[in-house]
């Protein structure tokens, strides 16, 4: 059974061409581009926390760097480089062989070298530093946007979260919405060129992480205004609930909890001039997704976020978001 130093260099030492200096010494080298400033990202992924024990490792792998990558992605970021440390409970060359395949795969996707880490004995525990390069004062910020502009969001927000709940066995989804839903929270796909694209168009911008409130909500705090949701501009989970006879009432409510609350999407979320509105429809053909227009910014006490039904009447919604510290 090989050491540390061994499984470093049986599964994670591979060619970095875009770094000066890649693993095996102390520090990586990496020079940026010219003119560039560097985007620098970390997150941490615990086992029972962000991701089930049993998770498939080679889906875990991806996912480990890809929610890194989003946060590139919310800044309108070009990833460069990566380091993964990591803690496991014991050696299991399959298990480590899958993950890395996982994680190199999605390093290759989106143009990233792994340029080094580390390893030790523990509780399984992910930690990913990743870094880009975006143009001066180019950058999406959390601080830019202003009342009146528009709330856009990427994709399907809550696809994932119940994903999530169809594994713990909270709800039985409806064919084919399990292996879509799961497919979002195991195998997320970091919306970078979606970023890129935003850059000079966008006011403000965050992935969903912690849910689409919660985030949207650390837009206004930092932008000094509120938002207005609306439900009827959300994208709907089509067919999910069924109709008719077979119409769900409890899984329509989890559905809605999931799309505004649940989180783990890693969908960016953003603010928009409404006076660059028909821009957005052109992004996302040329991309390939679906762009929703949810609501406007308006004046209010900073990160307040309020729902409002058809009838354009606030709703009370009792969850937000995730907060690993809250109740």
């Amino acid at each position: 059974m090989p050491g540390e130093f061994g499984l470093i260099a049986k599964y994670f030492a591979r060619p970095t061409p875009s770094a000066v200096l890649g693993p095996g010494d102390d520090c990586a080298l990496i020079q940026p581009s010219p003119g560039k400033q560097l985007a620098v990202t970390t997150d941490m992924l615990v086992a029972g926390v962000h991701f089930l024990p049993d998770t498939d490792p080679g889906r875990l792998g991806w996912k480990a760097l890809a929610v890194n990558l989003s946060d590139l992605a919310a800044m309108g970021a070009t990833p460069r480089w990566v380091t993964l440390a990591g803690a496991l409970p014991a050696v299991d060359e399959a298990w480590i062989a899958a993950f890395a395949e996982g994680f190199f795969g999605c390093a290759r996707e989106y143009g990233v070298d792994v340029i080094g880490g580390d390893t030790t004995r523990g509780p399984l525990n992910l930690c990913i530093t990743a870094i880009g390069e975006v143009d001066p004062g180019r950058a999406l910020r959390r601080d830019g946007a202003k009342p009146g502009d528009e709330i856009w969001v990427s994709g399907r927000p809550g696809l994932a979260a119940l994903g999530l709940a169809h594994l713990q066995g909270k709800v039985k989804l409806p064919e084919p919405w399990p292996r879509l839903c799961v497919a979002a929270l195991e195998k997320p796909r970091p919306r970078v060129a979606l970023g890129q694209a935003l850059t000079g168009i966008a006011s403000a911008a965050i992935d969903v992480s912690d849910g689409l409130l919660a985030d949207l909500a650390h837009i206004g705090e930092r932008s000094g205004c509120a938002a207005a949701v609306r439900l009827v501009q959300l994208p709907q989970l089509r067919d999910l609930a069924g109709s008719g006879d077979h119409y769900d009432a409890d899984l329509r409510r989890l559905a809605l909890d999931c799309q505004l609350a649940g989180g783990d999407d890693y969908e960016l979320v953003f603010t928009v001039p409404a006076a660059l509105h028909t821009q957005l429809g052109a992004i996302a053909a040329r991309l390939e997704l679906p762009l929703w227009c949810i609501g406007e910014m308006v004046d209010g006490d900073a990160g307040t976020v309020t729902v409002f039904d058809p009838d354009d009447q606030p709703v009370d919604i009792a969850r937000k978001g995730y907060d690993h510290f809250g109740q």
